[in-house]
């Protein structure tokens, strides 16, 4: 926690807004997609997904095969206590909507569903999307696998296992979006990125979150920004967003969202 609140105050001296964008792709993805003011319809769905969540004291035994929770390293955890410190924050997921929707994404691929807050944000943009999402933990698995019937996700396939076996048998072989959220390691991280920038085309976006979880992730990001393959990056602090077009100029952007 105090590496975080010290590489935070470190972001709000470097980050600006869209003014200090020069880059016309970027400055449009500010103004259009992150600093969107519109309130969608979808919000009141997102919202609902979430509180429904927070009031679940459902128990279930928690596989870690992460990192883990940097607030309980309990087993047994209530629904609501999962939605509420690892699940995505109502703010991300309608982040995570509004990019799916300027981007219109169609092959998708998630590494982490967790309770599916973030899955279902990315479904709501794109009902005809192709999301294919990985958990690690069985019992999380089966719970959420139960919400997203509940809430008629008919394009969201969820899949249980570890990343690295599933990962080899994942169909199609190219992904518009990849959100990395499941093993906040270094190692883990920069193995799964190897693996997964073969399947990027020039409009494919990564997002991997919590790139300031520890001085190791950190680590990670910027080895992930000096790739050869890697054009633009975007680091909002809470994500790192990585763009592969090569009509751009190599640019790293710190941005505040």
């Amino acid at each position: 926690m105090f590496y975080q609140a010290i590489q935070y105050i470190k972001f709000l001296f470097k980050s600006t807004n869209q003014h200090g964008v020069h880059s016309p792709f970027v400055y449009n993805l500010v103004t259009k997609c992150f600093y969107d003011t519109a309130n969608y319809e979808a919000y009141k769905n997102i919202s609902a997904y979430k509180k429904q969540l927070l009031q679940d004291h459902t128990k279930i035994t928690v596989t870690d095969l992460g990192v883990g929770s940097q607030i309980t390293k309990q087993q047994e955890r209530t629904i609501s206590e999962i939605a509420k410190n690892a699940g995505t924050t109502i703010k991300r997921a309608k982040l995570l909507y509004r990019l799916s929707a300027y981007f219109n994404f169609e092959n998708i691929l998630e590494l982490g569903t967790s309770l599916g807050i973030a899955t279902h944000a990315v479904s709501l943009a794109n009902p005809k999307s192709k999301i294919t999402s990985i958990e690690g933990c069985p019992m999380i698995s089966e719970f959420t696998k139960a919400i997203f019937k509940k809430h008629h996700l008919k394009n969201t396939n969820l899949i249980t296992g570890d990343f690295n076996e599933v990962i080899k048998t994942l169909t199609p072989k190219s992904f518009d979006f990849i959100f990395f959220d499941g093993n906040h390691q270094k190692e883990a991280t920069l193995q799964y990125f190897e693996t997964l920038i073969e399947t990027v085309h020039n409009n494919s976006v990564f997002i991997f979150d919590d790139i300031y979880w520890s001085k190791e992730m950190t680590e990670a990001w910027e080895i992930i920004k000096q790739h050869p393959k890697v054009t633009v990056t975007i680091d909002t602090f809470f994500w790192g967003v990585v763009f592969f077009r090569k009509e751009q100029v190599k640019e790293d952007f710190i941005i505040r969202v």
